[in-house]
């Protein structure tokens, strides 16, 4: 349920995700656009990790950005 928000509030989410995620650029936040599995995508790609890995740090930032908004 926490990325419904996300996703909803996707102008607002993208300078939080910039801070926590600070390799991804405005175009790829623009790509993004508030769908999950891309953001997913472009933090494996922008940090070299594996995708289990960028679901799990993903999932920990929509946790606590749910619990702020």
């Amino acid at each position: 349920m926490a990325w419904d928000r996300v996703e909803g509030n996707w102008k607002q989410a993208k300078g939080k995700v910039k801070e926590q995620w600070g390799k991804l650029t405005d175009d790829d936040l623009d790509v993004i656009a508030g769908k999950r599995d891309q953001l997913e995508g472009k933090i494996q790609e922008r940090y070299g990790i594996e995708k289990a890995k960028a679901k799990e740090e993903v999932d920990a930032w929509s946790t606590k950005y749910d619990s702020r908004h």
